[in-house]
């Protein structure tokens, strides 16, 4: 369990290559302070090492609702991290839906106005698909501080491949959290 002064910070991934590298992103977070826990998203185990995280973290990764009676098995999150967020993660989150654990936290950190940081990781065709481009617009305006700017942060090509993990901006986001946890203490 975290310190008295130790934010929570849940790390929610989705389904795509960038998730596998959680363990080092792991390291990080608790390096600045954070109490990391993992959320996944179904799609997203296929690329995760579950018993290396949840060695770091000290919890099992969740990815799925529990039992009514059973109690939460991990601390109140204070942020939210999405790395990586998918197409589809990103357009679910923006209407609502809450078929899986990590969109139904999501979606509540969003009406308890948590704070959320995002890295959005369509390729280029699906970033221009109207839907995802309403769905980064609403998300925004929600307060969910969204990480895309292909001109900063390049999109892989559709059928890609493996360098589409060498695009992903993890400096960028552990700057971002080490930013947000002296927020939050600060507060």
């Amino acid at each position: 369990m975290p310190h008295a002064d130790q934010p929570v910070l849940y790390v929610v991934a989705c389904g795509g290559r960038p998730a596998s590298d959680l363990p080092a992103f792991v390291t990080q977070m608790k390096a600045t302070g954070w109490h990391v826990c993992v959320i996944a998203t179904p799609s997203a185990l296929k690329f995760m090492d579950l018993d290396t995280l949840s060695a770091l973290t000290g919890h099992k990764v969740r990815y799925d609702y529990k039992q009514p009676d059973e109690p939460d098995a991990l601390p109140l999150p204070d942020a939210f991290v999405i790395a990586p967020a998918t197409f589809n993660t990103i357009n679910k989150m923006a209407s609502g839906a809450s078929d899986t654990l990590a969109l139904g936290m999501l979606n509540e950190a969003i009406g308890l106005g948590l704070p959320i940081v995002a890295v959005p990781t369509p390729n280029v065709a699906l970033a221009r698909h109207p839907a995802f481009q309403h769905s980064v617009e609403a998300l925004r305006s929600w307060g969910v501080n969204l990480m895309f700017d292909p001109a900063r942060w390049p999109l892989p090509t559709p059928n890609m491949g493996a360098p589409a993990a060498d695009l992903f901006p993890w400096t960028d986001l552990a700057d971002a959290m080490s930013d947000l946890i002296r927020n939050l203490r600060a507060a």
